[in-house]
């Protein structure tokens, strides 16, 4: 019987874990969080709302799925290994001592890390009701909270309409809904072969019923408009919302002050690439896992799924989560299983390559100021950043300490990137190179060197 190692339990990684169960692997499946379903099913039993839930009938059957799989969570993955395949978690809460130390040795991973949120800095953005996107859905999903009594949801992407809804339906008020691609780009790019839509009928409901939303509540959407600024004392008290172009750069005299007390930015998402980088998968150059028909990756037996190998939603990743399990597990490239799963994959790639119209512009680098800070953690301005772009990638952290705080540059790395200019691909790959996966302790590390903690080297069936 194969071992299946599953990483990561969102849409992919549960998709992952149920089919390679099915098929009849012996599956382990970890995650960071308390419980399974990754972003997209984030959820408190008692406390969220049914209408911020979707799929919950899916969710129900691969959580049924589960029971032959063995599932731990709270399990950070600090360390992988590709010869012998072997995945190193330490169990317990992120900010917990005296952690449980566990290696797994496996017949194959599935890598299905997900992706996190792209929030562009803006001046002003580190006041306290400053917020990404992402967190506003969480505290919605998770905690039933808004995260003030107006907010301003701001950035680019179809993901500000969930959003903006889940305010709403905690209580709060959205003063505005801003978008940055204009509304005429957006009709352009989402019309193109307009019939490849249909397989994807299910959007149109999902998206009727966020527009019934903001009808409802009249809230404001501006098209072709960003937050250049945010204002404040001690906290949130106005942005400046301003026309862009369409490579989003500010145009002078289209600003306006909108008034609130909380803002949610969203510009996308970047893909959490560090475990399959330290696997040694090859990365493409628009900085997605490189995968075959079978969500092989170019490492033997590590195969991924989801939003890092494109950006493409929860049914895109379910998807390729399936194809991904049951190939890990031995299953045959003709196994009638798989061709429904592709057929699938196939519709959401296609839904999802329309996303593209909503990807950021090289401009916006003129919003800031020589004051912004673009590295939160080490409070990195962007004149710091000027000053050393012309050395090298370790040259300018070491000088400036951007990325080098406690995210490790997930936050600001590519946002660097932007600003460095062309030399910005080798600074985001050097951020994403990541020795330690994730926070260890220096005694968690001498636990580990002593012997300290459980080991399981061995797969529990064999080859």
């Amino acid at each position: 019987m194969n071992r299946v190692v599953v990483i990561g339990a969102g849409p992919a990684g549960l998709a992952a874990a149920a089919s390679a169960a099915t098929a009849g692997a012996d599956v382990v499946l970890v995650d960071e969080g308390e419980r399974v379903g990754g972003q997209f099913w984030r959820h408190h039993p008692d406390l969220t709302a049914p209408r911020l839930q979707h799929q919950l009938g899916r969710f129900g059957r691969l959580s049924e799925a589960l029971a032959t799989v063995r599932t731990v969570s709270s399990a950070s993955v600090w360390r992988v290994e590709a010869d012998p395949l072997r995945v190193h978690v330490l169990v317990g809460p992120a900010d917990a001592t005296g952690r449980a130390a566990e290696t797994l040795t496996a017949d194959s991973v599935v890598v299905a890390t997900g992706a996190h949120d792209r929030v562009l800095p803006v001046p002003g953005w580190t006041l306290p009701g400053v917020t990404s996107a992402g967190a506003i859905q969480a505290l919605a999903k998770r905690d039933a909270l808004a995260p003030g009594e107006s907010t301003v949801v701001a950035g680019a992407g179809p993901f500000l309409l969930p959003v903006a809804q889940s305010v709403a339906l905690q209580g709060g008020r959205v003063a505005e809904v801003v978008e940055a691609v204009g509304f005429g780009a957006i009709l352009r790019g989402w019309g193109t072969k307009a019939w490849q839509l249909t397989a994807a009928a299910g959007k149109a409901g999902e998206l009727s019923g966020y527009v019934a939303s903001l009808a409802r509540h009249r809230t404001p959407y501006r098209f072709g408009s960003a937050v250049t600024r945010i204002h404040g004392t001690d906290a949130v008290e106005a942005v400046t919302v301003q026309r862009i172009d369409t490579q989003w750069r500010p145009i002078a005299g289209t600003e306006r002050t909108v008034e609130c007390d909380s803002v949610g930015l969203g510009h996308g998402f970047t893909p959490r690439l560090e475990t399959a980088i330290q696997f040694g998968c090859a990365i493409s150059p628009d900085r997605f896992v490189t995968v075959d028909a079978e969500q092989r990756t170019t490492v033997p037996g590590v195969f991924a799924a989801g939003e890092i190998t494109g950006i493409g939603g929860a049914d895109a990743a379910l998807a390729e989560g399936e194809i991904a399990g049951l190939a890990a597990a031995g299953a045959a490239s003709d196994d009638p299983r798989l061709k429904g799963a592709a057929a699938v994959r196939r519709r959401m790639h296609a839904f999802a390559a329309r996303l593209e119209v909503h990807g950021i512009r090289a401009g916006w680098t003129a919003w800031l100021d020589d004051d912004t800070i673009i590295c939160r953690c080490e409070s990195v301005r962007k004149a710091s950043i000027d000053e050393f772009s012309g050395v090298s990638s370790r040259g300018m952290r070491l000088a400036t300490r951007a990325g080098l705080g406690a995210c490790q540059g997930r936050t600001c790395g590519r946002s660097v990137d932007d600003i460095t200019g062309p030399a910005g691909s080798t600074v985001g790959a050097g951020f994403e190179h990541r020795p330690v996966l994730s926070s260890v302790r220096i005694g968690e590390l001498a636990g580990l060197s002593n012997g300290a903690g459980t080991l399981d080297t061995e797969p529990s069936g064999g080859n």
